[in-house]
């Protein structure tokens, strides 16, 4: 039976975004990978992230996804398998006992699944897709993951299929082009009008709490503020 090859990272939810990131960047001595005023990525050694800040005033202003709980606290954990076929196989066995994934998305330096245990924590399942740190590290420092730091939703079955038909790996695990996923319902993040956080990717004086153009998860655009996203239905 595979296993995970090891532990990866934790993501939080907060309302205390810079508070929290600057926080984590002291007591770590961690270092800045890929920030937005909604998302931002550290890690203390060559792991590309071992941590991860979602911005709750971004991605969820009004609580809507909290259903009355205290919203901050852990997003998910997540743990890394050693190859693609390992990952398949814990895909395959959890399926055939009724235990399917909620989010399956190619993130681009992960290939990952996402499942919720009997308490609604959720879990991450993930592979690499890049052959050394170095690689992967560029990548979320670079454009293809500014312009797009969620990723893009893929189809299972599918990819158990093609794996099986013997399509190459690196084929496999590459991100394709496409708008950033929306937020799974599931994922407990604003159930209405969920907001794409790429939107504000490098935004000008986006700490100021001003409002930039932006995308919904519904492909419309319009004003986006950190206190609270308009137009959104």
């Amino acid at each position: 039976m595979a296993k995970p090859s090891k532990f990866a990272h934790i993501v939080y939810r907060t309302r205390r975004f810079e508070e929290m990131t600057s926080w984590y960047e002291r007591v770590f001595e961690a270092k800045v990978q890929y920030k937005n005023p909604a998302l931002a990525f550290l890690t203390y050694d060559e792991e590309h992230h071992r941590f991860a800040f979602g911005n709750l005033d971004v991605l969820d202003p009004a609580g809507k996804g909290s259903a009355g709980k205290s919203d901050a606290g852990v997003d998910h954990v997540a743990y890394t398998y050693a190859s693609l076929r390992d990952l398949i196989e814990t895909y395959t066995r959890l399926k055939k006992l009724g235990i399917t994934p909620y989010w399956p998305i190619r993130h681009g330096p992960t290939l990952s699944l996402y499942y919720k245990d009997p308490d609604g924590n959720r879990i991450e399942f993930q592979v690499d897709c890049f052959a050394t740190a170095e690689e992967a590290n560029a990548y979320m420092r670079g454009e293809a993951f500014s312009s797009n730091p969620i990723g893009v939703n893929f189809d299972p079955d599918e990819l158990v299929e093609q794996f099986n038909k013997g399509v190459p790996e690196d084929q496999l695990l590459a991100r394709p082009e496409g708008p950033p996923a929306p937020i799974p319902r599931e994922h407990g993040l604003a159930p209405n009008g969920r907001l794409l956080p790429d939107a504000y990717a490098s935004a000008p004086g986006a700490s100021s709490g001003a409002a930039k153009p932006g995308r919904y998860a519904d492909g419309r655009f319009g004003a986006l503020s950190r206190s609270r996203p308009t137009g959104v239905l």
